[in-house]
C-alpha cells in the first residue's frame, strides 16, 4: 500500500497561515509528521468534547425556564438583577 501525500502550502496573506507556518517551520526536521497528526487528532479530540459539554449542558437545561431574576449579592440585605447579557448567554446554549 503506498503512503499518501499531503503539501502544505500557506497562503502568508492570511495572519492564521503565517503563524501556522511560524509554528511548523520550528519543529525538527523528521518530526514534521508526527506534530500534524498530533494536531489534527487534539483539534478533533476538542471538538467532540465541545460537543459533548455542549450535550450535557443542554439536557441539564432541558426543561429550565429562565427568567430575570433576583440574587442576594452577598451584601447587607441587597440583592442584583441577573445581567441580561448572561440570561442571553445561557438562552443561546439551549
Amino acid at each position: 500500500m503506498s503512503r499518501p501525500v499531503f503539501s502544505f502550502r500557506p497562503n502568508m496573506e492570511y495572519p492564521e497561515h503565517q503563524k501556522a507556518w511560524e509554528i511548523l517551520k520550528n519543529v525538527p526536521e523528521g518530526q514534521k509528521s508526527l506534530f500534524l497528526v498530533q494536531a489534527i487528532l487534539q483539534k478533533d479530540q476538542a471538538q467532540s468534547l465541545e460537543k459533548m459539554i455542549r450535550k450535557a449542558v443542554r439536557e441539564e437545561l432541558d426543561g429550565v425556564r429562565l427568567e430575570k431574576a433576583t440574587v442576594s449579592a452577598g451584601t447587607e440585605g441587597g440583592e442584583q438583577e441577573i445581567p441580561g447579557r448572561m440570561l442571553d448567554f445561557l438562552l443561546q446554549i439551549e
